[in-house]
């Protein structure tokens, strides 16, 4: 799913955070207010008095959302006191608050302390708690809605901060997670919220917002959903997705990770058609109802529309990624013969290792006949190809609605406000991420193949007119953003993938994709992916504008990329790979125009000669062991780079 979780923690390297020595601290401020406020308040709050311990209970329950307060609770070991305390207090209201406190802490403080409070049992609490409540909103003797209104609102306050809490457990480590998916009665109970009439509308949405955290990549939580028959919860969120409003959205984010994990797709869909196809359009509907306001939220229980705007977005750009999986299925058709090119791939560089060096690969590469060249060449200018054999958009449903409903919406959201402001730039960066999603899972499409042609002539208008609104005025801004500019750099390469052959710029946007490269060189690269930098994205998109592009700018493109890779060793390591890999993309077809006219009148082939080289030692500097795929593409690229210069040496006009 789309939506942003914390970095879940494995092991148990921080001590308990609240387990230290307590001693004043040495900030007059400080000091000062944990005489006054903290001292006396933790006293009241173990009072052998209730209504004493229940106002305390509260009182900390509003100065706990103070950061101050809050540091100096956790010295005093606040969390201690509420657990063995407060939440087994005979005063329902005390309980509310002791879990209220919890919910706080859980939100405001790092993930290790929701990893800490795991660890300290508080899911034992939490299932109490749960089993209660279940118990509460079932029970027929007395009915809940017999109970007094202050004693239905303690409950509501308990179960909303209950699933707060459980949402922040999963979200930070996946034992949490998987002991919370495993329990049964905290399972039961978030069934029982979700499909009880008598739920009140923030206690849905916290309940649905913490079924989405726990129903990501998890099987077992999934499973129980679809076999519930005690509650139906799995009918209930069909309901709520037909609706409209927050809850529609939150449903959709379920369902999706739902349809994820059962592997319900457009190939293959669940009862009555389930798949994300039927999540698009309640999506769309509100991107186009849903104003987007210079509002913030007041208080946890309240939503602002730019929260419900981005759950969506990020659930679109979810499914975009989703429907890759659905083209990879529908091409196995052809898979016996993929499996035969690649087994022939895998037997041509079998010896790698020992073409690398620098007196091999030049020798081997003499005796390649005719036959054997054109096959390496297929291999050089092919390696993305993606097969598929979709006769129309009518095998594929999902792509269909997001094309046709989801796509004008998020286009209305990526265009720029002359008085915008971070909210609505915020929602402008989900927008152009959501069609930089699916834009590049339809660039996985081959269509060079017939099947695809209904696919193509759907897409290339859209194609078109991201370009047009959504990309070209980034780049005509100058934006200093370069968060900002990473995405439209990404979608704008995802988009040229797919208009081969097209006419498409609006101006001179090859020059600010050139001038941004440039600056790219200021930037810090991407030490987990460095093929995810600017620079290389800005790379890709102009290989792929060049070879739409008339001859001046096929040759100005061209120029760029060979000069990338001749500033070797200065050029990054993956920069230079998607630059030797976009030139063989371009110039590897000598029936292209621009194989005569820039290729050789330019005499391009010297330039690659002059650069071996230099590749050969680029590729000793990327260690193996700590830069695995870098290492691994930057050897395919430097023998592509041998292949390809015999083959053009061999194909002279």
């Amino acid at each position: 799913m789309g939506k942003s979780r914390r970095n879940r923690t494995k092991g148990g390297q921080r001590s308990d955070p609240i387990a230290k020595p307590v001693k004043p601290p040495s900030d007059p401020e400080l000091a000062a207010i944990r005489e006054k406020t903290i001292l006396p308040v933790l006293k009241d709050l173990q009072s052998a008095e209730p209504k004493s311990r229940t106002v305390a209970a509260g009182a900390i329950a509003n100065i706990i959302q103070d950061t101050k307060c809050r540091k100096l609770l956790l010295r005093e070991k606040v969390v201690q006191i509420v657990l063995n305390e407060t939440l087994t207090d005979t005063s329902l209201e005390s309980r509310a608050a002791g879990w209220e406190i919890l919910r706080v802490l859980t939100a405001e403080e790092e993930a290790d302390f929701c990893v800490h409070l795991y660890r300290v049992d508080v899911l034992t609490a939490i299932q109490y708690a749960s089993a209660k409540i279940t118990t509460t909103l079932t029970s027929s003797s007395p009915a809940f809605s017999k109970i007094t209104k202050a004693e239905q609102n303690y409950v509501w306050n308990i179960a909303d901060s209950l699933t707060s809490i459980l949402a922040a457990l999963a979200e930070a480590q996946d034992e949490a997670l998987d002991a919370a998916v495993r329990n049964q009665e905290i399972v039961r109970f978030l069934f029982t919220l979700i499909t009880n009439d008598s739920t009140t509308a923030p206690v849905l949405n916290s309940a649905l917002s913490c079924m989405i955290t726990l129903s990501e990549d998890n099987q077992q939580f999934v499973e129980a959903i679809l076999a519930d028959d005690a509650t139906k919860c799995y009918k209930q969120l069909i309901a709520f997705k037909d609706g409209d409003g927050y809850k529609a959205v939150l449903a959709c984010g379920v369902l999706h990770n739902i349809f994820s994990m059962a592997q319900w797709n457009d190939q293959t869909t669940g009862e009555d058609g389930a798949c994300d196809a039927a999540l698009v359009p309640t999506l769309s509907r509100t991107l186009e109802h849903t104003k987007l306001k210079r509002d913030m939220t007041n208080g946890h229980n309240s939503t602002s529309s730019a929260e419900i705007l981005q759950l969506a977005l990020e659930i679109l750009a979810s499914i975009g990624t989703s429907l890759q999986e659905t083209l990879e299925k529908g091409s196995r058709g052809k898979g016996a013969e993929r499996e035969e090119i690649e087994d022939k791939d895998v037997a041509m560089d079998a010896g790698d290792g020992e073409q690398l060096s620098d007196n091999d690969s030049a020798g081997e590469d003499e005796e390649m006949d005719q036959d054997e060249m054109e096959a390496d060449m297929d291999m050089v200018t092919g390696a993305d190809d993606h097969e598929n054999e979709f006769e129309s958009f009518d095998d594929l449903p999902t792509l269909k609605e997001l094309m046709q409903k989801a796509i004008p919406r998020v286009m209305k959201l990526c265009q720029t406000q002359s008085n915008s402001d971070e909210i609505s730039d915020l929602i402008r960066s989900h927008a152009l991420t959501t069609l930089n999603n699916i834009s590049w899972t339809v660039s996985c499409i081959d269509f060079t193949e017939g099947s695809s042609a209904a696919i193509l002539r759907g897409w290339t208008p859209v194609a078109k007119t991201i370009w047009k609104q959504a990309i070209a005025p980034v780049l005509s801004s100058d934006t200093s953003d370069v968060g900002l500019a990473t995405i439209v750099t990404s979608l704008a390469w995802a988009i040229a993938r797919t208009l081969h052959g097209e006419q498409f710029l609006c101006g001179e946007e090859h020059k600010k994709f050139i001038s941004l490269y440039h600056a790219s060189k200021n930037l810090n690269p991407d030490q987990d992916d460095p093929f995810q930098s600017l620079g290389v994205k800005c790379i890709g998109v102009l290989g792929q504008v060049a070879l739409a592009a008339p001859i001046p700018l096929n040759r100005e493109i061209g120029i760029f990329l060979l000069t990338v890779v001749k500033a070797l060793p200065e050029t990054p390591a993956a920069d230079t790979v998607e630059a030797l890999n976009q030139l063989f993309d371009i110039y590897g077809d000598e029936n292209e125009k621009w194989d005569k006219e820039v290729f050789w009148k330019d005499n391009f082939l010297q330039y690659l000669e002059e650069v071996v080289p230099k590749v050969k030692a680029m590729l000793k500097t990327v260690d193996k062991r700590k830069s695995t795929e870098l290492r691994a593409r930057a050897e395919e690229a430097s023998l592509n780079l041998s292949r390809f210069i015999q083959y053009k040496q061999k194909h002279r006009p």
